[in-house]
C-alpha cells in the first residue's frame, strides 16, 4: 500500500491563501477563507475543505463570489442581528459574525446572527473551536436556497439541501464537536463518490420514481433521484423534521429562503453563541457536560468497536496529529490544486520528507 502524502498545514494554508489573492480576493478575506478550509481537512471533513478551493477560484473568476466589501446590516437589536452577505466569502462571514456576536453574548447571554445570500460557508465544524475556546456553547445551521437534492420523508422529489447544522459545546477537556446534516450523507460525498464510479454501501439514495438506490447516478439522472433524510427508508421522519427546523431557522429567520429566486451557489446562515455563565452557571455546565462525557466513554462498547468516542474525538485527535506529522489530503485535491495554481503561476507546495 502506497504511503500517504502529507503536507504541511502552514504551507497549504499559504499556498490556498495566495492563490484566493491572486484571484481577486481581499487579502484578509484570503486569509480566513485559507484557514477555514485548511481546518476543515485537519478535522477530517474532506469533502469540505481545500477540496471547495479550486471551486471557489472559479466563482471569483466568474463574479459570483464577491472580492470585497462588507456585509449590510438589516436587522440589529440587543442580542439578534441579521446580515445581507452580499454574496461574500462565506467563511470570512462566519468568522466576521463570531466577532460581532461574541460581544453581545457576553452581555446578554445568548446573541443570534442570520446572513442571507452569502456565498458557500465550507466546513461548519471548522468554526466551533473558536466559540468553545472563549466558554460559548455555539449553534451552526446553513442551508441553500439554490440547491436542491433531498427530497420530503415519502416523497420523490428533491426540496431541501442537506442542511448541515453543528454545535461546539465547551467541557473541562476536548470540547464536543457536533457536525450533522439533515441528510443520510452529502453533495459532496455523492459527487466524490459518482465521479470515482463507486457506490454507496448502503441504499442512502432513491431513484426519480421513488426506488432505493446506491448509485448516485441517480442524482444527475432525469427524471433525477435524491439523498434520503437522516434516518433513510424507515426512519426519514426525523431528518425531515431537522430539514424543517433548519429552513425556519435559516430561510425563515433571515427572510430569504427557498420561496425566493435562486441566487447561485450559496448559503442562507443561522448561528448564535450561549454564555454558559448566563444560565446555570460556567462551572456547572462543564459538570454535566463532563459527567456526560464520562458516561459515554467509559460505555461498554459493542463488537467490533474500540471505544466510544464523543463528537468531536476523533476530529481534535486527527486534528493533532496533522499538525505535528502533516496533513494528508484526499487523493482528488493536489492534483485539482496544482492545477489550480498553475494557472495563476503559482506552485504547489511540496510533500513533507
Amino acid at each position: 500500500m502506497a504511503v500517504p502524502e502529507r503536507f504541511s498545514a502552514d504551507a497549504l494554508r499559504q499556498f490556498a491563501t495566495t492563490l484566493l489573492q491572486r484571484a481577486g480576493l481581499d487579502a484578509d478575506k484570503a486569509d480566513s477563507v485559507a484557514a477555514t478550509l485548511v481546518d476543515g481537512d485537519l478535522l477530517g471533513h474532506d469533502t469540505h475543505g481545500l477540496a471547495l478551493l479550486a471551486p471557489y477560484v472559479k466563482e471569483l473568476e466568474k463574479g459570483s463570489m464577491a472580492k470585497s466589501g462588507r456585509p449590510e446590516v438589516l436587522s440589529e437589536r440587543a442580542a439578534a442581528l441579521a446580515w445581507d452577505g452580499r454574496r461574500l466569502p462565506g467563511p470570512w462571514l462566519v468568522h466576521q459574525g463570531i466577532d460581532a456576536l461574541m460581544p453581545k453574548a457576553r452581555d446578554y447571554g445568548t446573541a443570534s446572527l442570520t446572513i442571507h445570500h452569502s456565498h458557500h460557508i465550507a466546513c461548519l465544524a471548522a468554526y466551533l473551536l473558536r466559540a468553545t475556546q472563549e466558554g460559548f456553547m455555539m449553534i451552526l445551521a446553513s442551508s441553500d436556497p439554490a440547491v436542491r437534492s433531498v427530497a420530503p420523508f415519502g416523497g420523490t422529489q428533491a426540496v431541501f439541501t442537506p442542511n448541515p447544522i453543528a454545535a461546539g459545546i465547551p467541557t473541562s477537556g476536548t470540547p464536543f464537536l457536533v457536525d450533522i446534516s439533515a441528510s443520510i450523507t452529502t453533495n459532496g460525498m455523492s459527487n466524490r463518490l459518482h465521479k470515482a464510479g463507486k457506490q454507496f454501501e448502503e441504499e442512502w439514495l432513491i431513484d426519480g420514481a421513488g426506488h432505493p438506490s446506491r448509485d448516485p447516478a441517480v442524482l444527475s439522472a432525469t427524471p433525477p433521484g435524491t439523498i434520503l433524510p437522516l434516518g433513510g427508508l424507515s426512519a426519514g421522519h426525523k431528518g425531515y423534521g431537522l430539514a424543517v427546523l433548519i429552513e425556519a431557522l435559516t430561510g425563515g429567520l433571515s427572510g430569504f429562503g427557498r420561496a425566493d429566486p435562486a441566487a447561485g451557489w450559496g448559503a442562507t446562515v443561522f448561528m448564535s453563541l450561549y454564555d454558559p455563565s448566563a444560565f446555570g452557571g460556567e462551572q456547572d455546565f462543564k459538570r454535566q457536560m463532563d459527567h456526560i462525557a464520562q458516561a459515554c466513554r467509559s460505555n461498554p462498547p459493542r463488537p467490533g468497536v474500540g471505544q466510544v468516542r464523543m463528537p468531536g474525538d476523533r476530529g481534535m485527535q486527527r486534528r493533532a496529529e496533522q499538525l505535528a506529522q502533516g496533513l494528508t489530503l484526499h487523493p482528488t485535491i493536489a492534483p485539482m490544486l496544482r492545477e489550480a495554481g498553475a494557472a495563476y503561476d503559482l506552485e504547489f507546495p511540496a510533500t513533507l520528507d
